[in-house]
């Protein structure tokens, strides 16, 4: 009787700092959490004559997964060109000189709906005063091609809800993880998004640079992300929610799942990713105790969010 009484007290004092953190978080929501829906010009490129936009959410790119929208139009006759080939290669050079990449759309395709070529940029680092960013297009127009490079500025994400991680997984390949929406959940069960990538080792020596044979990344195919999301501050007690769905591919080659949050305030998405043959590539299970004043374990692989 004693130890029910003992279980009893501690939930309720889970539940009443569940009831005072909830009032703070919602209390900051406005600027913890940004949304940006409108997709601005990012970055421009002018060659010959000609000119390429580039458009992003609010005109900024994010490290994280950042959707693409490009145009190139003839400057002499105003008229968008839809028939070229696009080619799109983000690098990032280091303050040692090393140069590298991320996931990216190479082909940059055409999409005739909405009168522009659609692609994809998971950019892994802000820049920084020992870390720029530049980008290298190309494109053919009136049978000559054209190649243009431009350097650019990748911001901070401050909305946590677009998180992003990379890490070796058990096979020694390079893998990315970017969260693509909810940009705002809400208190419910939230259908949620991501991209998982993976670094394409190269298998020939490098050529003239920007080779893109050394800067390739694919999307990965018939994975499955095992999803477990927990509280994991203290107060919370290691709290969790039923309802989840494991994320898995679907057609547009992301992934898809639901996370359900209970209440707003810090949450941890625990990850087990598993390949086509159901092999453990990364992350561990997490401890299913309800542990208050004590912070909660998590996974070996994990991505935190905000709301």
């Amino acid at each position: 009787m004693k130890s029910f009484n003992f279980l009893v007290i501690a939930m309720f004092l889970a539940i009443t700092s569940c009831t005072i953190d909830k009032t703070d978080y919602e209390a900051e929501t406005g600027s913890q959490v940004p949304e940006s829906y409108e997709f601005k010009e990012a970055v421009s490129f002018t060659s010959g004559n000609y000119k390429i936009t580039i458009d992003a959410l609010n005109g900024t790119f994010y490290k994280g997964y950042n959707e693409l929208h490009l145009k190139v139009v003839n400057t002499q006759t105003n008229q968008s060109i839809n028939t070229s080939e696009i080619t799109f290669l983000p690098i990032i050079t280091n303050a040692d000189g090393s140069k590298s990449s991320c996931p990216h759309d190479y082909n940059v395709a055409y999409d005739a709906t909405n009168k522009y070529y659609g692609g994809y940029s998971v950019f892994t680092g802000e820049s920084t005063t020992t870390a720029s960013w530049k980008l290298y297009l190309s494109f053919t127009a009136d049978n000559q091609k054209y190649e243009i490079n431009k350097d650019i500025t990748v911001a901070k994400q401050s909305n946590k809800n677009l998180n992003m991680t990379a890490f070796t997984g058990n096979d020694g390949e390079q893998y990315f993880i970017a969260l693509i929406s909810p940009q705002k959940p809400t208190v419910s069960e939230n259908k949620i998004v991501a991209g998982i990538y993976k670094y394409n080792k190269p298998t020939t020596s490098a050529g003239t640079f920007p080779d893109p044979t050394q800067f390739s990344y694919s999307e990965v195919t018939g994975f499955t992300l095992k999803l477990d999301p927990r509280m994991p501050e203290p107060s919370m007690g290691n709290h969790s929610s039923p309802n989840n769905k494991d994320l898995v591919q679907e057609n547009d080659g992301l992934y898809h799942g639901v996370v359900n949050y209970t209440m707003t305030g810090n949450w941890t998405l625990n990850l087990i990713m598993m390949n086509q043959n159901g092999l453990i590539l990364k992350g561990t299970v997490v401890p299913t105790d309800f542990t208050p004043g004590v912070e909660g374990v998590k996974s070996e692989l994990y991505i935190d969010t905000l709301f």
